[in-house]
C-alpha cells in the first residue's frame, strides 16, 4: 500500500497541505481534512479514495460559502451554483445537506429576508414576489405563510411614492398613466392601482398645488 511520505503545509495557503504518497506529489487538501494523517502512515486506495472524496466536497463546501458570503441564498441557488462549477451531485447533495444542518441555508428565513429587503427597497405585489421566490426554489407552502401578511395596497403606496419625483411637472393624465403602467409591471392589480394613484393624487393637491402642470383638475 502506499505510504505518506510528506505532508507539507503549502507556503501560500496556511490551511492547505500537500500530500506525498511514495515520495510522489499525490495531491492537496485542507489541513482539516489531513488531521490524523502521519509521516509513515500506510494508505489503503480506498482510504486515499475517501480522502480525495473528502477534499472535493470540502472545496464545494468552501466555495458554498464564498457564494453565501454575498447575501443569503435558498437552498435551490445554492445547489445551482455548485453544480455550474462543475461539482457532482453527489458532492451537492452532501454539501446543502451540511449548510442546512448548521443553518447557514434556510428558505424560511432567506424568503423573510427577499420580502423584507423588497418591501423596504422595492416594493412589489405579493404575486410578483410569489414568482421571484419561486424562481429560486423556495416551496410554494413557505411563500404563501410569509405572504398573507402583506398588505398589496400599502406596498403599492410606498412603491408610488418612490416616484413621486419623476412625475412632477407632469398633466394628470401623464401622471396616471405612467405611474399606473409603472406600478403594473411591478405585479400590482388595476384595482390596487387605480386606488393608490387616487389616493397620491388627492394628498399631492393639498402637499403641492403646483405639481402637476396645469395646477387644475382635468
Amino acid at each position: 500500500m502506499p505510504i505518506i511520505t510528506a505532508l507539507r503545509v503549502q507556503s501560500r495557503g496556511e490551511d492547505r497541505v500537500n500530500l506525498y504518497l511514495d515520495d510522489k506529489f499525490a495531491f492537496d487538501l485542507p489541513l482539516i481534512c489531513a488531521a490524523g494523517l502521519q509521516t509513515g502512515q500506510e494508505l489503503s486506495e480506498v482510504e486515499i479514495k475517501a480522502l480525495e472524496n473528502k477534499n472535493n466536497e470540502q472545496a464545494a463546501y468552501d466555495r458554498a460559502l464564498n457564494y453565501l458570503s454575498f447575501r443569503p441564498r435558498s437552498a435551490e441557488e445554492v445547489r445551482r451554483h455548485l453544480v455550474k462549477s462543475g461539482i457532482s451531485d453527489a458532492v451537492v447533495a452532501t454539501v446543502v445537506s451540511r449548510l442546512r444542518q448548521q443553518g447557514a441555508v434556510d428558505d424560511v428565513s432567506f424568503a423573510r429576508f427577499w420580502i423584507e429587503n423588497r418591501e423596504r427597497f422595492k416594493p412589489i405585489a405579493p404575486r410578483a414576489l410569489r414568482y421571484e421566490l419561486g424562481q429560486k426554489g423556495v416551496s410554494q407552502d413557505i411563500v404563501e405563510s410569509l405572504l398573507h401578511a402583506i398588505d398589496a395596497e400599502a406596498s403599492a403606496g410606498r412603491a408610488a411614492e418612490k416616484m413621486v419625483w419623476r412625475y412632477r411637472g407632469k398633466s394628470r393624465i401623464d401622471f396616471r398613466r405612467k405611474l399606473g403602467s409603472w406600478l403594473y409591471r411591478r405585479g400590482f392589480d388595476r384595482g390596487t392601482i387605480h386606488s393608490v394613484i387616487d389616493q397620491l393624487e388627492a394628498e399631492l393637491d393639498q402637499s403641492e398645488p403646483r405639481y402637476f402642470a396645469s395646477g387644475l383638475k382635468e
